[in-house]
Parts: structure tokens; sequence; C-alpha cells
């Protein structure tokens, strides 16, 4: 079993949040400061899927990239990503993601690193955590839309609203995520995580719709 070791005083703590994962990304073991970050009233953290730490976000080309690592298509790979912890408190890091042999050729598990001297508050970076729920269905395919660079007209036809609809639409999404235009509306959707990384067309979370 993994676990955390204290360091001599004036020593940085070691590895920071580190756990091992079975090949269907279950976690197996893990260190104090991985437990003291995601273990909540649900109980321990062992036995719970490692997916279901991550902000949505990310999971998805998070996933894509373990699922080359169990593949045998690398042996490593290192991710920025942002998590969501104990009390729903989002954090950032960097995670690096090690594949772990046996006797045989064939992935045994997975060791997961998390550098805790990243991590941060993802408030900070304007996070959401998924629990917030503040979008309207219209509300998000009119931000899908603008992420995909269509005007005003064209999302009216695809919506089956008026260009004053849609416009009243796009001032509520400006307010609502405090920007002063439609492009940092977009870029400030994709840094608080509503719009999903790595998927085209803009996809915006399902976990952000009401």
């Amino acid at each position: 079993m993994i676990s955390a070791q204290a360091a001599p005083a004036g020593e940085s703590v070691g590895p920071g949040l580190m756990a091992s994962l079975d090949r269907d990304l279950t976690i197996k073991h893990a260190n104090q400061e991985f437990r003291r970050r995601f273990d909540d009233s649900a109980g321990d953290v062992c036995g719970r899927s490692f997916r279901d730490l991550m902000h949505p976000s990310v999971q998805q080309p998070l996933m894509r990239q373990f699922s080359r690592l169990i593949e045998g298509k690398r042996h490593r790979f290192a991710s920025h990503v942002v998590a969501v912890g104990a009390q729903d408190a989002a954090f950032a890091g960097t995670l690096t993601a090690s594949a772990v042999t046996g006797k045989t050729p064939d992935i045994a598990g997975i060791l997961v690193l998390m550098d805790s001297s990243d991590a941060a508050d993802a408030a900070d970076a304007g996070v959401v955590t998924s629990q917030k729920k503040f979008l309207t269905e219209i509300d998000a395919r009119i931000l899908e839309g603008i992420a995909a660079g269509l005007s005003t007209i064209p999302l009216a036809s695809r919506l089956y609203l008026s260009r004053q609809g849609v416009e009243y639409h796009v001032t509520g999404l400006l307010r609502k995520l405090r920007v002063p235009n439609r492009a940092a509306l977009v870029s400030r959707a994709y840094s608080m995580g509503i719009l999903n990384v790595g998927t085209w067309p803009p996809k915006v979370v399902d976990d952000f719709i009401k």
C-alpha cells in the first residue's frame, strides 16, 4: 500500500498526492495527502472511480490518455487537470500517470501522482464545480453556437428564435459569466470548464445545464 511519510522539519513533503489504480481506473490504494484532498462524507476514496474525481471539463481527454496507457501504446503521460475534491472544492494540478507491469507484459495497474505544490484553488481561475447548474437548455445551445462561430441570424434560424430572442439570451450569458463580448464569453466558458475540452463542435458539459 502506498503511504505518506512525514518529512523532517524544513523539508518538502515528498510526492504530494499519490494513488494506485487498477486497469478499470478504480482506486486501490492512496496516500494520506490524496485521502485528505478527496475523502468526504461518502467514505473512503479507495474503491471509487478515478474518473469521478476529475472535473467534467477534463474527463474525456484524460480518459483517452488513460486508454492509450492501458493499451500499451505509451508508458507514461503528464497532463494539467482540474479535480473536484472533498466538499466539491475544485483545484488544479499536474497529473502524471505511469503504467505498472507485473510478471507479464500486460499492464497490471497505474500509478498516479499529482503535484500538490501546483495545486491551487480553482475558483481563482474561474472553475465552477459540476454541481452548479446555471444554464438553461437554450443558453447552452446558444453558447455552443457562439463557440462554433455562428452569428445571431444563423443561431436564430437553428433554434427557431427571433434575432431579438437570441440577443436577449446572449446578453444574459454575458451577465452570468461577467464578460464584455462574445469572444470573451467563449474564452471564459472554456476556462470555467463549461465547454468540454477537445470536442468539436463545441459542447456544453451536461452538469451545467438545469
